[in-house]
């Protein structure tokens, strides 16, 4: 069983009591989650045109589109948590890259036992011909 696609966005509610319990800095629970909501809706776009190109058979583009949305989304996240640390308040920035990175540990290993165990691995062995 491949966990949910959405975990991310489950362990994005469960840091809201910890932060309030801990008394972390809600502004940058705030700043951090707001971010993380940004980034996944362009991943979403991202992986709709991808999907898009592919059907046209255009491998090249939709290459293009993940690498560029990919690489521009962990800017857009860095430089937000960067401009909130430095002009705002030092202890939101820092609660907010450590939202941020706890939710990209997380995003990125459920990604990856999607692909190997879940939805990603069937599609695989489809479209290689190798079906179990």
């Amino acid at each position: 069983m491949s966990p949910p696609k959405y975990v991310d966005l489950l362990a994005l509610a469960l840091a809201l009591p910890v932060f309030l319990l801990a008394e972390f800095s809600m502004l940058g629970y705030a700043v951090g989650a707001a971010v993380w909501l940004l980034q996944r809706a362009v991943q979403s776009v991202a992986a709709r045109r991808a999907k898009e190109e592919l059907a046209h058979g255009e491998r090249q583009r939709a290459m293009g589109i993940v690498a560029g949305t990919g690489l521009g989304r962990v800017w857009l996240m860095a430089a937000v948590v960067l401009v909130v640390g430095l002009a705002v308040e030092r202890q939101a920035g820092l609660a907010a890259a450590v939202l941020i990175v706890v939710l990209f540990t997380i995003s990125m290993v459920a990604q990856g036992y999607r692909q190997l165990f879940g939805d990603g691995a069937e599609q695989g062995r489809r479209a290689s011909g190798r079906v179990a």
